[in-house]
């Protein structure tokens, strides 16, 4: 099977991303994903310790970066984008034919960047899954450059959506070393059964200067645990 959307369109609509369709494209194909077809969203990051990464453009390229990748799995050509501090600041979308400049776009309308609560935007991305009313496998980038605030609340809510088709990729920016990731390397191992149904979460970091990791080591990490997943949820039943 094809991607989603054609290399012609893509050059059409999105000529600065060709490249980034291309590395995404030699990844699925590396992963046994060629041809596979997945919702995909992007959570960012909004709290105050991003904004380096938000002035230096790092968020931009990640935007740019996910659009490449869901050109392969979903023909919308449109990834839904939640920005998320101590609430939700923004729910839009980023659009293949329209990503230039997008991230800064959307943050010059938003205010404060608060603190860190993922759970927010976890149920903000649960919503609009289900209000979707698809049953296709999501695959969720979750951005972050910490651990949360209410970590309770984070550790529900991924058990919680366990049981539906959407699998967390989270994308840590930031120093790897920093001990506020090691929540995120928790909510990577929790046990299965016993808390999940079947482990719906990776955990990657891009470093301090995730504009260094080159594109196609990018890729693999977004999807290197997607098809494990999907082969466990296809067991359980969660993924039709």
């Amino acid at each position: 099977m094809d991607a989603a959307i054609s290399l012609r369109t893509v050059e059409d609509s999105a000529p600065a991303l060709v490249s980034l369709y291309k590395s995404a494209g030699v990844s699925l194909r590396k992963h046994g994903l060629e041809g596979a077809r997945a919702a995909v969203y992007l959570v960012l990051d909004h709290s105050g310790s991003m904004r380096p990464y938000y002035k230096d453009g790092s968020v931009q390229v990640l935007a740019d970066r996910v659009l490449g990748l869901s050109a392969h799995l979903d023909d919308d050509g449109v990834v839904p984008t939640v920005f998320f501090s101590t609430d939700i600041d923004a729910v839009t979308d980023i659009a293949l034919d329209a990503h230039r400049g997008r991230i800064d776009a959307v943050v010059a309308g938003l205010g404060h960047m608060g603190k860190t609560n993922y759970h927010v935007a976890m149920d903000a991305v649960i919503d609009h899954y289900v209000d979707s009313g698809s049953t296709a496998p999501a695959l969720v980038v979750f951005q972050t450059d910490g651990g949360p605030v209410d970590r309770v609340a984070a550790e529900r809510y991924l058990c919680k959506a366990a049981k539906l088709p959407l699998f967390w990729q989270f994308i840590g920016f930031g120093d790897p070393a920093s001990k506020q990731f090691d929540y995120l390397r928790k909510l990577d191992e929790l046990a299965v059964p016993a808390r999940r149904p079947v482990d719906n979460a990776g955990f990657f970091h891009a470093g301090n200067d995730p504009l260094a990791v080159p594109d196609d080591e990018l890729y693999d990490r977004l999807v290197g645990e997607f098809p494990a997943w999907l082969a466990a949820a296809r067991d359980r039943g969660i993924v039709a």
